[in-house]
């Protein structure tokens, strides 16, 4: 039996998108748990959808993964790769070089003509004008729009020869038989069949001489040794097409597997129109690469056997991946899930780790740029961190809802009131927030040593309520401290807060809060 090889053939058009990345991890955990080649392929012969920087776009995105591959394009020389002729800075390695189909057109092109001589395919000569009118008057008539092989019926050889001759634009298309089944049995689906009534004449060769993804892919495949194809749904239909090309080359046909498409929570396919739909958009955020290969490897999959697990790192996944457990439905994209999972690999991640991680999200925060070079430091955003760690769904929201730690700050007077405390009451208590902290020193500043004074300070009375007045619960003392360091409803515990900010800082903020209960008598 020959060695499973598998590829992965992204189309630069733009950004990765999510689908194409499941793709990509989907063929390489399957590459990891069989001992497969994994091969990357360029299939950039759409030249109207291409788009400048994408190709070493998801490149770099393949190297962000840590999908590890030793044939296809990479952006760094090794040994026995050469310089794309195409693109310059991207080398490719491998013994079926070049991997890029644009650096392959000749050998398409004599496909296409080989095709024609057996007559498994034939020259159609019909100008776009035509093809647009016929698919008009076939919309018309709520007919599937196909081509009506008026170039295979009406002209001849002479003629077809005279066309060539005078350099007339042609394409080559494929010569569907009739009334056939086309039957193949997919490792995800099972059994399909369709009849060759459906399918039409695909062209292979357009008029510019690039080749269209049918004959490419199975070009290339064939050339490249690949003995699974695994790849999204939206090529299911095209599969008899290029079964049919199989059996007119006389060529082994690969084995298929067709992934389910993925979806919007309504249903609907997935689209930029409900959200973001590149990889490139979730690292920019601050998803962190566990988390979003553990969540995408979940859309459309599950380890069976009545598992629970949702936490997977790489090499479990690489262990417990099979296509037998691959969904036929399609996957909802759950953006609450990734928020989850990213929130659960974030609270692992050690200090230092976290820490080199943020650096790049507060640097595009205003807050942190104006902000003083001690709160900058790397000892004080150690501490913001600390704090923020178990609350961050993702990077992106360092800082984000505590900006306090950063920012001098404004409030209402009336923020620091707690229930019916009373002005005397409000001053008597941040009175003795100010006593209990400037007896802590700065060698004691820890936050152990602060909620025990403070809570100490505060009594074990409970907090006042709309029956209960009592006075001296630990609201009274908690709430208008907290108030006064944050100047926020809503925060970390004033214990933390206070641990964060530093003795000095903390007092500032609390004389600055005594002045203001001045003004509220």
């Amino acid at each position: 039996m020959n060695k499973i090889r598998v590829r992965i053939a992204p189309s630069p058009t733009g950004y990765v998108h999510i689908g194409n990345f499941r793709t990509m991890l989907y063929n390489y955990l399957f590459a990891q748990k069989n001992g497969a080649d994994f091969v990357v392929r360029i299939e950039d012969t759409d030249r109207k959808r291409f788009v400048e920087g994408s190709l070493e776009g998801l490149l770099k995105v393949l190297d962000w993964a840590g999908f590890k591959y030793a044939e296809g394009p990479c952006l760094e020389k090794r040994a026995g790769s050469f310089e794309s002729k195409n693109y310059t800075g991207v080398f490719e390695a491998g013994v079926f070089q070049p991997y890029i189909q644009s650096e392959r057109l000749e050998l398409y092109q004599k496909y296409a003509r080989e095709l024609v001589a057996s007559g498994h395919a034939y020259y159609c000569f019909c100008e776009p004008e035509r093809l647009g009118k016929l698919k008009e008057e076939q919309r018309a008539k709520k007919q599937a729009p196909m081509y009506d092989r008026f170039c295979l019926q009406n002209v001849s050889e002479g003629e077809i020869n005279k066309n060539l001759k005078s350099n007339c634009p042609f394409t080559i298309r494929l010569k569907i038989p009739t009334d056939e089944k086309i039957e193949f049995a997919d490792l995800v689906r099972g059994k399909v069949s369709i009849e060759t009534s459906n399918i039409d004449d695909q062209v292979l060769l357009k008029s510019d001489g690039f080749p269209t993804y049918h004959l490419a892919n199975v070009v290339d495949d064939h050339l490249m040794e690949i003995t699974h194809v695994i790849r999204g749904e939206e090529w299911l239909p095209s599969t008899p097409k290029h079964i049919l090309l199989y059996q007119a080359f006389g060529w082994e046909i690969p084995k298929f597997a067709h992934l389910p498409l993925l979806l919007n929570p309504d249903r609907s396919k997935l689209s930029k129109r409900q959200g973001d739909v590149a990889v490139e958009d979730y690292i920019a955020k601050g998803y962190l690469k566990e988390a979003i290969i553990n969540f995408v490897a979940l859309l459309g999959w599950n380890p069976g056997e009545g598992s629970t697990q949702e936490i997977f790192s790489l090499e479990e996944l690489i262990k417990k991946f099979d296509l037998e457990h691959v969904h036929k439905g399609g996957a909802v994209f759950d953006l609450q899930k990734l928020d989850w999972l990213n929130s659960e690999y974030i609270k692992k991640l050690p200090l230092n780790e976290l820490y080199e991680n943020s650096m790049e999200f507060f640097a595009q925060k205003y807050f942190y740029q104006n902000a003083s070079e001690e709160k900058k430091s790397e000892e004080y955003l150690k501490k913001v961190l600390t704090i923020e760690q178990d609350r961050l769904k993702n990077l992106s929201e360092v800082g984000e809802h505590n900006k306090f730690f950063f920012t001098d700050i404004k409030y209402d007077k009336e923020l620091l009131r707690w229930k019916k405390i009373t002005d005397k009451e409000l001053t008597a208590s941040l009175e003795k927030s100010i006593s209990v902290l400037e007896n802590i020193s700065d060698d004691d500043w820890t936050r152990e040593n602060l909620e025990k004074n403070l809570l100490q300070a505060a009594g074990d009375k409970p907090a006042r309520n709309a029956t209960h007045s009592v006075a001296g619960g630990r609201g009274d003392l908690l709430w208008p401290l907290r108030a006064a360091l944050t100047g926020e409803q809503k925060s970390p515990s004033p214990f933390e807060v206070a641990w964060v900010l530093g003795r000095s800082e903390a007092l500032k903020r609390l004389y600055l809060a005594i002045k203001k209960t001045f003004d509220l008598k």
